[in-house]
């Protein structure tokens, strides 16, 4: 095992001493003043002293950033086991609090009762032909005395099952044909499932008890030095808490019972468990029947499987699991705007962890911590943002999405009429390589941004200018998939919203193994990639706080949805029409363009024209308003809750379809129907999104038909 990543070395990251720090910090802090001093007596009279001053606050926010602190906070964090609803997650939250207030904030907390999920008891047996048994090891190497709760599958109902065990890959609908196709019988069987494929766990479970699948077993194919971790997860479908869906949880309201069918449709009808690599390799190893396709086999970690059974040997199944009603914490810091205090810029990370949660989520938690610290620093030097800053520290996030949902719910109104922008960061740091995803709007800000951070590996370049040397151009991701707390803005409340991360995966996800020595000897031994994405996240939401002008561009997200229907087009059969969503396309980017052309006219006339204020005012609400235009109000098919018609989640995981949901789904809807109601279904959702995308355009102009 290599040293440099093991799971358990405590090597600790190679910062100066305290006593130097503190030497440098005060020579820092004198040269500080010395430089804020020469600076004000300069450019008191400038007439561009709001620009400069901006620029200045910018300047002063890169360059108080420390690695030091960040680790600082993210030991602190990562002490323990916090798991939401639990006594050692209301400890994360006081830590989060107290942090807050001691940068003399204004900070609150808004608590919730929800429904959550725990395990009581799970047992897996094998029981070989030969009258042999083996148990397998349900928990992680050293983790069962450190309080870290026992793997399991949050909402998984209670169960047992007895039958023999069969491989069903990632468990997608091809798989199920391939298994098909050479004479495999799964009804009756325990699925063995590898995690991927696009599927989310609920996703997965259901379409193996679509099958007659009695349990499943689920594992993740990871490198061999971690292969003892166990990943957790919920299993549960849609957003929030199952037992007030569609409107917030807190205070007193309605809650419906445990039993009631909408609760219960929330959840798989089968068990399930996840299980380490080396448990499924005890399975594997031994199954005999048809043979493993190659595409499957050749994409394994492990080596030793070569068939996929059923059987020859059973698989005694037992998950015994306990919902109850706990008490979970949203921590907020909220800096009040001088000048447009009833506009929003939200900043948000979820708190809590299924372990000791290093990468996930209290990376970002971190960051987090870090931006109050250097936005209290600004503050003491006399900023005060535009518009009013909200820092937002989300709880049971890893169980749907729940502290987040159940606030906008409970904000709908207000959030909608007066939010600017949500920006998320979850695992902040999870590896090398800068991985943003936005709404389109929002690009042209990103890459500027990107200008002004130095890359953490390279030497003397910007994070900007490592990003195109290693993809040849810039690549932004989008919002579709519903992962994090982004979700209920964007999906639900039609929030123009962005995502962070550095590194694209990480071995020890959801495991023990996501600890501070991780972080320390693989993750960002130096927490310099902590620092570049605190430096991102605290900018994107300085500029959206601050510019008079809000630095939106719509025609990009035009010419997005433009790219969006030449992929559309390849995939449709003929019959079916994409000149309504073209013809709402070109409505927006005329109006993008007509926008442009009038922030840059304001811009020009702000130090002569009388109304500029006003005129700023308006055209800031058409901007911030626009994406609200893409939510139809009956929402996706089958996902009501879900409104947005560009970005939200498919109703099959499989789509090639990532944008457009409301199309990708009637698209696999109307695969069994005669081409006449095939084609009519696909119609009638390119309408919608038509129809969406004009009411976009409408918006942005800001004039009545």
């Amino acid at each position: 095992m290599p040293q440099s990543c093991s799971p358990y070395a405590s090597k600790m990251p190679l910062f100066i001493s305290k006593q130097t720090f503190s030497f440098l910090f005060i020579l820092f802090i004198l040269a500080f003043f010395t430089t804020l001093h020469h600076y004000y007596s300069h450019h008191q009279n400038s007439p561009n002293k709001s620009s400069k001053n901006t620029l200045f606050f910018l300047n002063t926010f890169l360059s108080s950033a420390t690695n030091y602190t960040l680790a600082t906070y993210l030991r602190h964090l990562t002490l323990h086991p916090h798991l939401a609803g639990t006594t050692l997650s209301l400890h994360t939250a006081l830590y989060v609090k107290s942090h807050f207030e001691s940068l003399n904030l204004q900070t609150h907390v808004t608590n919730y009762s929800v429904l959550l999920s725990y395990p009581l008891f799970s047992s897996v047996t094998l029981h070989f032909p030969n009258g042999s048994v083996l148990s397998l090891t349900l928990s992680e190497p050293g983790s069962s005395q450190n309080g870290v709760i026992k793997p399991y599958h949050a909402y998984s109902p209670s169960g047992s099952a007895y039958g023999k065990p069969v491989f069903l890959n990632y468990g997608r609908e091809k798989d199920y044909v391939a298994l098909g196709a050479q004479g495999v019988k799964i009804e009756g069987c325990v699925g063995l499932v590898r995690r991927g494929g696009g599927l989310s766990r609920n996703e997965v479970v259901g379409k193996a008890a679509a099958r007659g699948v009695t349990a499943v077993l689920m594992f993740t194919d990871s490198e061999s030095e971690f292969a003892g971790g166990v990943e957790r997860g919920t299993v549960m479908s849609g957003l929030g808490d199952p037992l007030s869906p569609g409107w917030g949880a807190g205070g007193g309201g309605e809650k419906l019972r445990f039993d009631d069918p909408r609760v219960m449709k929330r959840f798989p009808s089968i068990p399930s468990l996840p299980i380490s690599m080396v448990s499924a390799e005890s399975i594997l190893k031994s199954l005999e029947g048809a043979d493993m396709p190659y595409e499957w086999r050749k994409s394994m970690k492990c080596s030793s499987s070569v068939r996929v059974g059923p059987g020859p040997f059973m698989v005694n199944f037992t998950y015994e699991g306990e919902r109850k009603m706990a008490t979970i914490h949203n921590v907020f810091a909220v800096i009040r705007g001088s000048e447009e205090p009833d506009r929003f810029v939200l900043l948000g990370n979820h708190r809590d962890a299924w372990t000791y949660g290093a990468v996930d989520p209290n990376s970002g938690t971190a960051a987090l911590l870090d931006i109050a610290r250097r936005y209290a620093l600004l503050m003491r030097l006399g900023w005060n943002p535009r518009r009013t800053i909200i820092l937002c520290s989300w709880d049971a996030e890893e169980f749907g999405m729940i502290g987040s949902t159940e606030w906008v719910e409970q904000n709908l109104v207000n959030l909608g009429s007066k939010s600017v922008a949500y920006l998320n960061v979850d695992c902040a740091v999870q590896g090398p390589g800068f991985f943003p995803s936005t709404t389109p709007q929002l690009d042209d800000l990103l890459t500027e941004i990107t200008k002004k951070v130095n890359d953490p590996d390279s030497e003397g370049m910007t994070l900007y200018e490592r990003w195109t040397a290693a993809n040849r151009d810039i690549r932004i991701q989008r919002l579709s998939g519903v992962d994090s707390d982004f979700a209920p803005f964007l999906h639900h409340a039609g929030v123009p919203s962005v995502d962070l991360y550095y590194g694209k995966d990480f071995p020890v996800y959801h495991t023990a193994f996501d600890s501070y020595n991780w972080m320390v000897n693989c993750g960002d031994p130096f927490f310099q990639r902590h620092v570049a994405v605190t430096g991102v996240w605290g900018l994107l939401a300085l500029r959206l706080a601050d510019d008079l002008i809000l630095p939106f561009n719509y025609f990009t997200y035009a010419a997005q949805l433009q790219d969006y229907t030449h992929i559309l087009s390849d995939l449709l059969e003929g019959g079916i029409s994409l000149h309504p969503i073209t013809a709402a396309i070109q409505e927006l980017a005329a109006a993008a363009v007509e926008t442009l052309e009038e922030a840059k006219k304001l811009k020009d006339e702000e130090a002569t024209d009388e109304h500029a204020e006003l005129k700023q005012r308006m055209l800031n609400d058409r901007l911030m308003l626009a994406e609200r235009g893409f939510l139809d109000a009956e929402g996706l098919q089958g996902k009501p809750w879900f409104k947005h018609m560009v970005y939200g989640p498919r109703n099959d995981g499989e789509s090639e379809l990532d944008f457009f949901p409301g199309i990708a789904n009637a698209i696999s809807r109307s695969s069994g129907l005669i081409s006449e109601e095939h084609n009519a279904s696909i119609q009638h959702e390119i309408w919608r999104t038509a129809r969406a995308i004009q009411r976009a355009a409408h918006a942005l102009k800001g004039e009545l038909t």
